[in-house]
């Protein structure tokens, strides 16, 4: 592994802020759940949010590898100190498992799923919620520890743990272990492929092919694109074991199912800032849905450790593109360079604003990848193999070739200057083949300076290449020159974005009407937040013609005063820059006819839902119905391609409900989605009538009967709700219930509003 340290710029400010928040963690707080899961008092209480919940104890697997990565980075002796604690409390904890079990949460689901009859859902298995995902932090973060620190106790921890695993799915048959993966798993065929790697154990092997979900991943091998309606996150993490375990194995159908998904997923499903779901999953191919709930991180840190997979197969350089534009526009971008907090979600709402969690009451899922990322941020900018050496991202760092005397250090200040200088700090004249990435952003040539004379050389896979042998003092310069260009979404090609080289620039929109504060522990908490009037781009120019920078500010930029109604100036500035303020990445633009003659009565339908809705939910989908507070009996889940929708439904004197946030003072109504086509259910050779009811708090407030009243679309069903049911109330539970032999649902979407639609 390459030895690579940031010199100076703002990789290496946010890096320093990542570490700040590190050493502000405390790690008993972090490992109390899994005190409690083994019975025994922890030492502090633990941490809110999520670290409150059955998820607990994802976040301190999260932390063993930002930890692990960070010291690595920095040699910061503090943070060994704690990351040494931490390996030896979660030994400890360990000790009281004679099976060698530790998280942070009880390990009775895991036991129910050992017994081969066991509940499960996309969310839930056992009865608990996504243990596998959870526990599987704790295994990635203890082989981090290992592999970058050395820490043998993280490998003896990590064995038993993996041993526990091993001994307690071997009895399921493989009809019974892919059941159990419908549920969320993260990356367990990744993290047992590193355990074989490590230790050369065939079992550890054995469990990684096991823990491959057919379901998804065989479609994938044949060229099918099956991701609509799937919860991205749970996708990605499966790919990155793939590719594990064709460098493993080298059978080649996993290599295309990584290859296969990795082109659907970057090429027709992700944002300009290379970003991808909406509401956590994916939508139709070429499709950017906008809205506050798009591109959550933590699939682009993972979609970022699929590339790195794909480039080290090929080294080709339109994955480093990729990566690039990731790495500065949507991680570098989701902390805050203030508080060091994270992102959950990155909207493209126009007009919204970045929402970060709070230092001790979030722990999302983005929270802990988020405590990763500043830590990471060195990883690809070199590559070697052998006697090649390539240059993949333009950042200011010092790297350590693998022989251990050659010593380079990359100057430069970019993306503020098209500059950077490669210099050979320390060389003993042996033979290289230095290659450097040029940009699909390039305009023109690419100029390239070796000890000041000009080096013409040709471009192969996106790469310049220089051989010699390499003195003391030698010097590369490279000039890589950058404009403005314009970014059409895939789906509306009057909904365009503006960068400069790879850097994605945001509307800067002010503060008007915004909230108290954007650092908050429920990131539902602001979605309805009033937005504001975002200007059309009103122009038959090209971008160069009425987008101009600023003179003394690299990188800001000014329009002519274009923008429609009022002939208003917007100011751009780099996304990863903006913070604190509203914004917008994606534009309207149109010329001066359309402009006058559209009247966009849709985004004003779209403004007053927005205005009226207190609260909403998608159901079928995991975080919105966690964050509710969902209870459910003989219930279940699916998605709709037909209408691009989730759904829940229940039957059988089943029920499912959700805690939802009303207005204490005003009157309240219930906006429940169905589909139009939904009759009578034939299942199990019984036939089940949707006829049920709606409850808030107990009373029940409607009686529904589907019968296919308006076939093949979704359509809306207010509901009004007796006053005296939310008088003085900040939440009610809102239940439906399915009597026996009925069906209740299915509901495709449900929101509370202060105004009947």
């Amino acid at each position: 592994m390459l030895n690579v340290k940031l010199i100076d710029g703002m990789f290496k400010e946010s890096q320093e802020k990542g570490q700040e928040y590190l050493l502000f963690l405390d790690v008993d707080r972090l490992i109390a759940p899994c005190y409690e899961a083994a019975s025994k008092e922890a030492k502090k209480p633990r941490y809110g949010g999520w670290e409150s919940m059955e998820i607990a104890g994802h976040s301190i697997g999260h932390w063993l590898s930002a930890a692990a990565a960070m010291y690595r980075e920095t040699n910061d002796d503090k943070l060994k100190e704690k990351l040494d604690y931490a390996i030896a409390e979660l030994g400890r904890v360990q000790s009281f498992d004679e099976e060698g079990y530790v998280s942070g949460f009880s390990r009775a689901c895991f036991d129910e799923v050992f017994t081969g009859e066991f509940r499960v859902e996309h969310f839930g298995l056992g009865g608990s919620w996504v243990p596998w995902y959870s526990i599987h932090k704790i295994y990635a973060g203890l082989i981090d520890a290992y592999q970058l620190t050395g820490s043998k106790e993280a490998l003896e921890i990590v064995t038993k743990l993996s041993d526990w695993a091993y001994r307690g799915l071997s009895p399921l048959t493989e009809e019974q272990f892919q059941r159990m993966l419908i549920a969320e798993h993260g990356g367990m065929n990744d993290v047992m492929a590193n355990m074989y790697l490590i230790t050369g154990e065939e079992k550890y092997l054995e469990l990684a092919k096991r823990f491959c979900h057919q379901a998804v991943l065989h479609p994938l091998t044949k060229g099918i694109d099956n991701l609509e309606g799937k919860h991205a996150n749970t996708q990605i993490p499966k790919l990155i074991g793939a590719a594990k375990l064709y460098e493993i194995t080298g059978e080649k159908s996993y290599r295309d199912m990584v290859e296969f998904f990795w082109n659907e997923v970057s090429h027709h499903r992700s944002y300009v800032i290379g970003g991808n779901s909406n509401r956590e999953h994916f939508g139709p191919p070429d499709t950017e849905e906008l809205g506050v709930l798009t591109n959550e991180t933590c699939n682009t840190y993972n979609m970022l450790q699929l590339t790195e997979h794909l480039f080290n197969w090929t080294k080709d350089s339109s994955y480093m593109d990729y990566y690039e534009r990731g790495l500065y526009n949507h991680i570098l971008a989701s902390q805050d360079p203030d508080s060091g907090m994270k992102t959950y979600f990155v909207s493209t709402e126009p007009g919204h604003f970045k929402v970060y969690c709070s230092p001790e009451e979030s722990f999302w899922c983005c929270t802990g990848t988020g405590m990763e990322n500043p830590a990471r941020y060195t990883r690809f900018i070199y590559v070697q193999q052998e006697q090649d050496f390539y240059v993949n991202l333009f950042i200011a760092s010092e790297v350590t070739l693998l022989d251990q005397e050659t010593i380079i250090r990359q100057e430069t200040i970019f993306p503020k200057s098209e500059k950077s200088s490669l210099v050979f700090k320390e060389a003993s004249g042996q033979e290289l083949n230095v290659h450097i990435r040029v940009p699909n952003w390039v305009t023109g040539n690419v100029e390239l300076k070796l000890n000041g004379e000009v080096v013409n050389a040709p471009v192969d896979r996106g790469y310049v290449t220089i051989n010699k042998a390499w003195a003391k003092g030698d010097r590369i310069e490279v000039l890589l020159p950058m404009s403005l260009h314009v970014y059409k979404a895939k789906d509306d090609r009057s909904k365009q974005a503006f960068l400069y080289g790879p850097v994605v620039l945001a509307g800067a929109l002010g503060t008007e009407n915004f909230p108290e504060t954007d650092i908050l522990a429920d990131h539902l908490a602001l979605n309805n937040h009033e937005l504001i009037d975002v200007p059309a781009l009103v122009t038959d120019g090209s971008v160069d013609q009425w987008l101009h920078p600023v003179e003394g500010k690299p990188l800001t930029f000014e329009t002519d005063a274009i923008g429609q109604p009022g002939h208003v100036k917007v100011r751009f500035i780099p996304f990863y820059e903006l913070h604190h303020e509203r914004y917008s990445l994606y534009w309207k633009v149109a010329t001066q006819e359309e402009y006058e003659k559209g009247v966009d009565e849709e985004k004003k339908k779209q403004e007053w839902i927005r205005a009226i809705t207190v609260d909403e939910i998608q159901p079928g989908e995991q975080q919105p119905e966690i964050e509710h507070g969902i209870q459910s009996e003989h219930s279940q889940t699916g998605y709709l391609n037909k209408v691009h929708k989730s759904w829940r439904d229940c039957r059988d004197n089943g029920f499912f409900s959700y805690k939802m946030a009303v207005q204490p003072n005003k009157p309240m109504y219930l906006l429940v989605t169905y589909f139009g086509s939904d009759n009578t259910l034939h299942e199990d050779g019984n036939a089940y009538e949707r006829d049920f009811t709606i409850s808030v708090d107990g009373t029940v407030i409607a009686n529904q009967i589907l019968k296919s009243e308006k076939p093949e679309d979704i359509y809306l069903v207010c509901y009004d709700i007796p006053f005296n049911l939310t008088e003085g109330k900040e939440k009610v539970e809102v239940r439906f219930d399915a009597p026996a032999g009925q069906v209740a649902g299915g509901v495709y979407g449900i929101r509370m509003q202060n105004e009947a639609q």
